[in-house]
């Protein structure tokens, strides 16, 4: 079944990114710092809905533009990912696995600009 965002390697990535988040936080340290816990779901979160919200925009100039939006959350997640391991709620593993994640989605979605940006 062919779709829209849903097709996008990002969105795909961002989507795996989201569960691996709220995996981590339901850990027992993690979830008792709401703070960090909250922050961190809502920039992931943020990763995958404004790619998704860009992709049903009218233009590639406004989808280029909420893509920056999900790179910067992108860039955030990995920030506070490094809160987490200071602070031990997450070990070397978890944030080498999760901080992965996050490079294959800035990855990809600089190669997605990229690709609409030829276009405009």
């Amino acid at each position: 079944m062919n779709r829209g965002f849903e097709q996008i390697i990002s969105w795909k990535k961002a989507r795996n990114l989201n569960k691996e988040i709220y995996e981590l936080t339901r850990q027992v340290a993690f979830s008792k710092d709401f703070a960090l816990r909250d922050q961190i779901r809502r920039a992931s979160i943020s990763i995958s809905s404004n790619i998704a919200e860009g992709y049903g925009r009218k233009t590639n100039k406004e989808f280029i533009y909420f893509l920056n939006v999900a790179q910067a959350s992108c860039y955030e997640v990995k920030s506070q990912l490094y809160l987490a391991m200071d602070v031990e709620y997450v070990n070397n593993a978890e944030f080498e696995k999760v901080y992965g994640i996050c490079e294959e989605i800035s990855k990809t979605i600089y190669g997605l600009i990229k690709h609409l940006e030829s276009k405009i």
